[in-house]
């Protein structure tokens, strides 16, 4: 199953210039989900990082990762998803290989390895042109959002 950018922003809350999922190519509720991001020169961080020489800051790359995870984990809960918040808790085992550059597509591939009170705990991988650029395991944790 694909989700296009309007189904991923009724899941995910992250807006512009947050949202670093571009579209949802595949995914099995509760297992695995394989997503985009186009990186492109316009990305407001490639001002600052680095001028002449702009890379992905890192920790972008694992955010992006941790927005899928809330994606696979959002599709599971449907409606109820709107009053959650899914916040990155943890990051175990963070690796990064190869720098992320404009004109990259990378491929985000999130796996189900398990869950536990409340924590779920995800394999992550980014891969740019058949290459892993980057790899973690990230837990996240589903919180009521405040009113």
């Amino acid at each position: 199953m694909e989700l296009d950018i309007a189904q991923v922003m009724e899941l995910l809350p992250h807006r512009y210039p947050f949202l670093l999922i571009d579209r949802v190519l595949e995914f099995e509720k509760g297992k695995r989900l394989s997503a985009i991001k186009n990186v492109t020169i316009n990305e407001p961080f490639f001002q600052g990082h680095f001028p002449g020489q702009p890379v992905m800051p890192g920790v972008l790359v694992l955010e992006a990762m941790a927005q899928a995870t809330g994606i696979l984990a959002f599709t599971e809960m449907g409606e109820e998803h709107k009053s959650k918040l899914y916040l990155l808790v943890g990051i175990d085992k963070g690796r990064f290989r190869e720098p992320v550059l404009p004109g990259d597509q990378l491929v985000l591939n999130i796996s189900m390895k398990r869950s536990m009170r409340g924590i779920g705990i995800y394999q992550c991988e980014a891969v740019v042109d058949g290459a892993v650029v980057a790899e973690a395991e990230i837990m996240c944790s589903v919180q009521d959002r405040q009113q």
